[in-house]
């Protein structure tokens, strides 16, 4: 089953601990033409937001998240989400990790933990777009 999703009703919640590279992130998001982005500083605020944000009428669709973060790593965000319960949505949220480390064991990691895709810095915004759009088609999420 594919459920649509239109670009502009589309949320997304960006995750690092530097500033700045949320403003990078957001601001390419925002060229590939999405307009509703959170940000949180660490998988804990994080967290707390998808977790507001999954009780109200303004979910939140896709994260992306560095993995090297305080309080609460990207790791340790996806294990969180994926202790939720069965029936919980946010159990099967798709979360792309952003790292400044391609480590094998790290991407392996990001895998076993359910992490919708893996993608190393420096990138651009064509690969995170490829990125973004390949883990919503692999959920049945299309965003038109």
């Amino acid at each position: 089953m594919v459920t649509t999703v239109k670009r502009e009703d589309f949320s997304l919640l960006v995750v690092d601990d530097f500033s700045t590279m949320r403003r990078i992130i957001s601001g390419l998001l925002r060229e590939l033409g999405f307009r509703k982005i959170a940000e949180a500083e660490d998988g804990q605020v994080a967290l707390r937001a998808l977790e507001l944000a999954a009780a109200s009428d303004e979910p939140i669709h896709f994260v992306l998240s560095d993995i090297n973060m305080p309080v609460m790593n990207g790791f340790q965000l996806l294990e969180a989400l994926h202790a939720k319960p069965e029936n919980d949505p946010l159990r099967k949220m798709p979360v792309l990790l952003v790292t400044a480390e391609g480590r094998k064991e790290d991407i392996v990691r990001a895998a076993q933990l359910g992490a919708a895709g893996y993608v190393v810095k420096p990138f651009t915004k064509q690969t995170i777009g490829e990125k973004i759009h390949m883990a919503l088609r692999n959920r049945g999420i299309l965003v038109e």
